[in-house]
């Protein structure tokens, strides 16, 4: 307790946690009562993002709390359930790549000291995050034992800063299913559907035009390539960071947008020195502006 509050108490440090669900009410008491300034990401994504920043003092009182209300929850969750083994607390926090290897230390070195002082369960994720250079780091056990051990991932986070920038994790929305019907569209959510104009307008104006085949249908020939239709051109630009996810593995999404849309698309190869790709999509206006909206949707 001495060695890191000598070493960190003057020093403003940022932790990211990764977390589901809302716990609004508990948050304003958390930062009343720590003193850290506690913020939570945007509300639309099943993931949230809870930045905690402060002096060290103020972060290990606010992951005690944390770490406590976690507990509470699974006893209050255990109370009606058959299980009779507790689970551990499990916290992710997010870690920019270039700290992971200090805290993984020589040969797994300095994550197993930590493992082995604070009794706690240490996993540094193989891969970082979607479209970031974080990698979400789990700790889970008692109570107790997670607060050592942030306590000692801190230390480790004060004594080798990051390299270089850090490309933040941000959690996506989670993409409601999306349903036609009666000419109009309606994305659900819950247990209800809800009415989408921006796509409503895309789905007449792509009714409008023959060679659109509503979801679901096998589509003859290429469409969009009907003589009846005048086709055209569009050009796209998109960062090579984030082509890949409208990629998808071995091409699934860019065909799943192909089907969709009936467009076709084209993906220009890289450029060397170039950090954009060019993307030309062909077909209809209908086909052009419902492609170009599921590529702005991924």
């Amino acid at each position: 307790e001495g060695k890191v509050s000598e070493g960190g108490l003057n020093v403003t440090l940022t932790i990211r946690l990764l977390m589901h669900g809302k716990k609004g009410e508990t948050v304003k008491k958390m930062r009343e009562e720590s003193g850290a300034r506690i913020n939570i990401s945007e509300g639309t994504c099943p993931e949230r993002i809870v930045t905690i920043t402060g002096p060290t003092d103020a972060i290990f009182k606010a992951f005690s709390m944390i770490a406590l209300k976690f507990e509470e929850d699974i006893n209050a969750s255990m109370t009606n359930s058959s299980v009779t083994s507790k689970p551990p607390v499990t916290l992710r926090l997010v870690v920019p790549a270039s700290q992971c290897g200090s805290l993984i230390g020589k040969g797994g070195s300095k994550i197993k000291e930590i493992r082995e002082s604070t009794g706690a369960q240490v996993q540094v994720a193989g891969d970082m995050l979607p479209n970031s250079t974080e990698r979400a780091v789990t700790i889970s056990g008692t109570p107790d034992a997670i607060i050592q051990c942030v306590k000692q991932i801190c230390v480790v986070m004060l004594e080798s800063p990051p390299k270089g920038a850090t490309i933040p994790y941000r959690p996506k929305p989670a993409s409601a299913p999306i349903i036609f019907a009666g000419g109009q569209a309606f994305t659900i959510q819950g247990q209800y559907a809800i009415p989408h104009p921006d796509l409503t307008k895309l789905h007449q104006l792509a009714m409008q035009h023959p060679p659109f085949t509503p979801l679901g249908q096998t589509t003859p020939g290429f469409p969009g390539l009907d003589a009846t239709t005048p086709t055209s051109s569009h050009e796209l630009t998109i960062p090579n960071d984030l082509i890949g996810c409208i990629i998808g593995r071995q091409g699934s999404k860019i065909n799943e947008i192909r089907q969709m849309s009936g467009a076709q698309i084209k993906i220009a190869n890289a450029t060397e020195g170039s950090a954009e790709r060019q993307v030309t999509i062909t077909g209809s206006p209908a086909n052009i502006s419902l492609a170009q909206y599921l590529i702005n949707a991924r």
